[in-house]
């Protein structure tokens, strides 16, 4: 297991919130290596409150801070302090300077055994997400792209649980199935975000990349192997298309469930109305493929809504549906409609070792597995699937709509 884990833009939200915590988190139940070790690094000096609460996230005593500048490959070398084991370098930083972070590290010459790992969202269109896998295979790193949605108990256990229930393979396909909802509906307005935000939308923040991964779990024939895994969703990806009818729409000022009064998405604080940014997506998908003649694919990810929603729905030919949640709620429920006034709900919670997904995600780039990495074929895919959506959004051949936040959404 790789030992020392370089952690670039430590001092950002994302390392902060989740990747530290992660740390801390396999620590505790003992999934580390002896001798394991964090090399946070940053630009400029930290002054003693930001080490301070740095290792406040990091409790267990084991970081060591390096100012960095990663378009230097100098600088880099330094940070890795000369060694000559291999290295887990975790890219918790913009988009926008992954490319110039990975041709430095390529420069560097990183140990062998070593792994880059690449968070979400993976380019911003299909030709840059082209342009970074070519960058990495020129580099010759072993690239680990990140999304922390397949480190999620319930995300993992949809595939245990087709695989230990053969009844619930046979109900999975169009034969029985008449459509499938996937969902990420957010009570949560822009809470600060705007600087990447605004330039992604609901589109690219989570149904490009999340909501696709879990439609390729779902979509998938059960791979017989681990090794299996990437070319089963790989063919789900690639059979997918956007049927026709998909919308976009942004909240305008509302009350959110929590009682907060919010403006309009165009009135907050950093957003430039001109970009047309949706705060809600939806795209119908048909997966063309023996299993899934006849069902729709329906994927809706919305900010700002009235519940918080991110579950998968199995919606049953003649009635009834299958309801597996993704992260709130997280149990699974079975109703079979039939002659009775009331339909038949089977409920199960869904098991696991209670890391958190990016404990599960880290534990798997450090272990040398990629069984919750997206492959390099899978982020294109991915791509190639929305692109017409993004083309007709971008012709303005469909509407902007509206709806207040707190609402279920648009009309």
């Amino acid at each position: 297991m790789i030992g020392t884990l370089l952690l670039l833009g430590v001092t950002g939200d994302l390392a902060k919130r989740f990747v530290l915590p992660a740390v801390d988190a396999l620590n505790a139940v003992g999934r580390l290596p002896d001798g394991f070790r964090v090399v946070g690094a940053a630009r400029g000096e930290l002054d003693d409150e930001d080490l301070r609460r740095l290792h406040e996230c990091l409790s267990s005593g084991m970081l060591a801070y390096r100012p960095v500048d990663v378009g230097d490959p100098s600088s880099l070398a330094a940070a890795l302090d000369g060694t000559r084991e291999a290295v887990a370098v975790y890219l918790a930083l913009p988009p926008g300077v992954f490319a110039t972070t990975i041709e430095s590290l390529g420069e560097v010459g990183l140990p062998v055994g070593s792994r880059v790992a690449v968070e979400k969202p993976f380019g911003d269109s299909l030709e840059s997400a082209r342009a970074l896998n070519a960058l990495l295979a020129k580099t010759g790193m072993d690239a680990y792209r990140v999304d922390h949605v397949l480190g999620m108990d319930t995300v993992q256990n949809l595939v245990a649980m087709r695989r230990a229930n053969p009844a619930f393979d046979r109900l999975w396909s169009g034969e029985s199935v008449e459509q499938v909802e996937i969902l990420w509906e957010e009570t949560l307005a822009l809470e600060g975000r705007a600087g990447y935000y605004d330039r992604a939308g609901a589109l690219k923040d989570v149904l490009q990349n999340h909501m696709l991964q879990l439609l390729a779990l779902v979509g998938m024939e059960m791979p017989v192997s681990e090794a299996e895994l990437h070319e089963r969703k790989l063919d789900v990806l690639a059979s997918a298309r956007a049927s026709a009818g998909s919308r976009r729409a942004r909240y305008v000022a509302g009350r959110l469930e929590d009682g907060r009064e919010v403006r309009a998405y165009t009135d907050e604080e950093g957003v430039d109305p001109d970009r047309c940014t949706e705060t809600f997506a939806e795209v119908a998908l048909e997966v063309e493929s023996p299993r899934w003649t006849g069902t729709q694919f329906l994927l809706r990810a919305g900010k700002a809504l009235a519940s918080r929603r991110k579950l998968i729905l199995l919606h049953l030919r003649g009635g009834g549906e299958l309801e597996l949640g993704v992260d709130g709620p997280d149990d699974v429920v079975l109703r079979l409609a039939g002659v009775a006034t009331e339909a038949l709900e089977l409920r199960a919670p869904a098991p696991g070792d209670g890391l958190p997904p990016y404990a599960q995600v880290l534990l798997d780039i450090l272990s040398g597995r990629s069984a919750l990495s997206v492959g390099g074929e899978e982020a294109e895919e991915a791509w190639h699937v929305v692109a017409p959506v993004i083309t007709s959004w971008e012709a303005d051949n469909v509407p902007l709509e509206e709806y207040a936040a707190g609402s279920a959404g648009p009309s």
